[in-house]
């Protein structure tokens, strides 16, 4: 099984060894949770379900992993390089994620809008992770 947690981990590890990405953040902008006090733009581990496709029951093969990317410049377009950024180098990687084979990733949905409550702009980007079993 693929800890939602070590899952999490593997994912916060290889978005942090990209230079660029750490670059567009200012270095720390990967948060598990945001505090009040975040500096912009970050990146936000969001909500992880486990499931089974076909059957809708509980499945930790079967993973969807968010994350929610703000930022507060003048357009969308900080938004937009960072979730690039996050797309090439989580959509379509492969993760050996504890002995259990092998984690694939593919992204399943990504959208950017302007909270006009919040006055910041947010990203969402929602990343199907698929675990196989090692033969």
């Amino acid at each position: 099984m693929t800890a939602p947690g070590d899952l999490m981990q593997a994912l916060f590890l290889r978005l942090k060894s990209d230079a660029s990405l750490s670059a567009l953040l200012g270095g720390a902008g990967l948060l598990e949770r945001a505090s009040d006090k975040a500096a912009f733009p970050h990146v936000t581990y969001g909500r992880t379900s486990a499931f089974n496709l076909e059957t809708g029951a509980d499945n930790d093969n079967d993973q969807l992993v968010t994350f929610h990317i703000w930022s507060k410049t003048q357009g969308e377009a900080e938004t937009r390089l960072i979730m690039d950024s996050i797309g090439a180098r989580l959509d379509g990687a492969a993760l050996s994620i504890g002995p259990r084979g092998q984690t694939r990733l593919s992204l399943e949905f990504a959208e950017a809008r302007y909270d006009e409550d919040l006055a910041v702009h947010h990203g969402l980007m929602r990343f199907r992770a698929l675990t196989q079993d090692a033969a």
